[in-house]
């Protein structure tokens, strides 16, 4: 966890997704060793894999050779994300935590985010009903409690809201027909407006009570200073992550669209910044 003491903001993570073939994982591997708090997100989308934002299965295998455990017991050296999209989703809304599961112990994936969007290729008609998201709902639950280990993380936005409401309750009001009786400890919730489009969150709301919460929709190296402090004045002080992807891509001399490790090295100095005196985990 870090810390922001002076605009009472502290930080989980600062996470940067769509990392793929276009960057090498030792780069990635050697900014995780100078900041243990960078996540790279890595986008699970079968029928896109080795495109841009979504990394081959050859790349895959250098991450989790790059991310393999020290000889002194200290453990795998960077904190990564699985997004998940498409059928990778639609897997997991079934109750199906093989890929989840397996991903995990060959490369290190600590948590999982689920992309339950159209944008993002998932069946969203599977939860389009009340019987359909109790359904998923159920599925959801029996996933995290297959995976304790693993934290995942849902989506809350328009198109999410039959699987979150079912979940934690709507805002400010009584929980409705089909709520879990207790929703999952390792159940998250990523505030995303946008839906995964990068669009610029124009209010941004605060954490709910006793749910481990994220932020994203818009965040790019020139306004992550002037957003996170935004971000602080609704948190309260409550541990947060915030997390980035679009603003994250460039375009070479000959056009190929690339993961631009200087566009999060950016970032991550915009961090420092806050920071002050630099970086301090908690216990």
């Amino acid at each position: 966890v870090v810390y922001m003491a002076a605009k009472a903001l502290s930080l989980r993570c600062v996470g940067f997704c769509g990392v793929d073939d276009s960057v090498e994982p030792l780069l990635l591997r050697a900014v995780s060793l100078a900041h243990p708090w960078v996540e790279w997100g890595v986008l699970f989308r079968p029928e896109l894999a080795g495109t841009p934002r979504y990394a081959s299965e050859g790349w895959l295998a250098a991450l989790a050779e790059a991310n393999t455990a020290a000889a002194d017991g200290s453990g795998r050296p960077m904190r990564l994300a699985g997004h998940l999209c498409a059928s990778r989703v639609d897997e997991l809304l079934r109750g199906d935590a093989t890929f989840v599961s397996a991903v995990a112990k060959q490369v290190g994936f600590g948590r999982f985010q689920i992309n339950a969007t159209a944008a993002n290729g998932v069946d969203v008609g599977a939860f389009a009903t009340p019987e359909g998201a109790d359904a998923c709902t159920a599925a959801i639950a029996t996933v995290c409690a297959a995976c304790p280990h693993l934290e995942f993380i849902l989506q809350c936005n328009v198109q999410t809201r039959p699987l979150w409401e079912r979940i934690w309750g709507r805002a400010g009001a009584a929980r409705c027909s089909g709520t879990l009786s207790e929703a999952p400890p390792n159940l998250s919730l990523l505030y995303d407006d946008s839906m995964g489009l990068g669009v610029s969150c124009t209010a941004w709301q605060p954490p709910r009570e006793g749910v481990q919460c994220g932020y994203a929709g818009g965040l790019s190296p020139s306004n992550l200073k002037s957003q996170l402090t935004a971000i602080g004045q609704v948190a309260d002080g409550r541990p947060l992550w915030v997390d980035m992807e679009s603003s994250l891509r460039c375009k070479t001399g000959d056009g190929r669209d690339v993961f631009d490790a200087n566009r999060a090295v950016a970032c991550v100095r915009v961090v420092g910044e806050l920071l002050g005196a630099g970086v301090r985990a908690a216990a």
